[in-house]
């Protein structure tokens, strides 16, 4: 007789370290950047009373599967979110709401670009639940704006983000930095200038070129000039945390920096390998289920989405089962991000080890440290983290 996973598996419970979560995918943006590989498409027309209908028969489903968890936060993701009507928004929410209970504090962030934020929109978002806002700022500098195919200048997202501090106690917003001709100077001038302006919560991301996407294509043909090489790189990398430290917004995760207490709770829950529901063209969710632990993955494509939905009731394209072992890895990869570290209990119990003899060599290095059942990369390990898990990882 085969054995299941879920006669085996000691860790049915596991998810509860890290919380539970819902994703909203809003795949629709006004243009699409260059450097963007996200699952996002510009649409002239968009049926919000029908997307928002789809999005109660996805949290239907995922709630029967999942009942009578308390749900710690939702986030609206893209795409543009801000470009849902506030209504559509409320909807999931109030949706999200009849089917799980809520933390008290409960976190629920929508990301916004300055184009598409105006008083009374955020005003309806508040009232409608959303308690937290990530914006996309990118940039204080109106050339690398356009470069990088913003749409707002520097002056409208000063604007856009004092409307979003006047709507909301919690506000975000991101950065990349390592953008053409771009050097330190310039940099640490820029995050000081943003970090004036933050209130609670900064993700500061390093340019990547990727594949597929506008800036891949013209990188590929040698047209992508300036690019800092890697030690100019890793060295606005260290300014970054030098700066944010200073500030009172030190790293919390490999890009992200906040006021202690106003860390991102969301992203918290995939960093501890907690569980999520995930909707939306192309959302990824993780789902404990009574026979083991589940990758899930949406359709793509906005339409085939929307179809599989109204047709099938369910918009899944694919789901696949991970062992222990699969646990184990992304349990490590997600969880070193963290300044926290992982719990060393935690990841045994996976059926994982820890080569001594490799862990000695990164501690005798100054590259992780151990802290009673906790293992964390230190400063000087985080920048070379994918070096320190191919060392772990067994």
């Amino acid at each position: 007789m085969t054995t299941t996973l879920a006669q085996t598996d000691p860790l049915a419970d596991d998810w509860r370290a890290g919380g539970f979560a819902l994703y909203v995918h809003w795949p629709f943006c006004a243009s699409k950047c260059p450097y963007c590989d996200f699952n996002s498409h510009v649409s002239a027309t968009i049926d919000q009373s029908r997307w928002l209908a789809a999005y109660r028969v996805e949290l239907a489903r995922l709630a029967h599967e999942v009942p009578g968890r308390v749900l710690n936060s939702i986030f609206f993701g893209g795409g543009t979110p801000s470009l849902m009507a506030p209504e559509t928004v409320a909807g999931v929410i109030e949706a999200a709401r009849q089917h799980w209970p809520f933390a008290n504090d409960i976190e629920i962030t929508l990301e916004a670009n300055p184009t598409s934020i105006e008083m009374g929109r955020f005003r309806a978002y508040a009232d409608g639940g959303v308690n937290r806002v990530s914006m996309g700022m990118q940039a204080l500098n109106d050339d690398d704006l356009r470069r990088l195919g913003r749409m707002h200048s520097v002056a409208e997202g000063r604007a856009a983000f004092d409307i979003a501090r006047e709507c909301f106690t919690r506000v975000s917003f991101d950065l990349i930095y390592a953008r053409q001709d771009q050097d330190r100077a310039h940099w640490r001038r820029e995050l000081t200038e943003a970090l004036s302006m933050a209130v609670d919560h900064l993700s500061a991301y390093q340019l990547t070129i990727e594949p597929g996407t506008a800036f891949g294509a013209r990188h590929a043909k040698g047209g992508l000039k300036g690019l800092p090489d890697d030690d100019l790189s890793a060295d606005m990398y260290q300014d970054t945390q030098e700066i944010c430290a200073a500030a009172g917004m030190p790293t919390y995760e490999i890009s992200n920096h906040a006021r202690p207490g106003a860390e991102s709770r969301h992203n918290l829950v995939y960093w501890r390998q907690g569980d999520w529901a995930a909707i939306g063209p192309g959302a990824h969710g993780r789902l404990t289920l009574p026979n083991g632990r589940w990758a899930t993955e949406a359709h793509r494509a906005p339409g085939a989405w929307l179809d599989a939905v109204e047709k099938r009731g369910n918009g899944d394209s694919a789901r696949e089962l991970l062992t222990l072992s699969d646990r184990a890895v992304e349990y490590l990869l997600m969880c070193l991000r963290l300044s926290e570290g992982i719990d060393i209990p935690r990841y045994l119990a996976h059926g994982a080890t820890l080569p001594q003899d490799r862990l000695a060599d990164l501690v005798g290095l100054g590259l992780v440290e151990q802290r009673g059942d906790r293992l964390a990369a230190t400063a000087a390990g985080r920048p070379v983290l994918n070096g320190i898990l191919r060392e772990l990882a067994e």
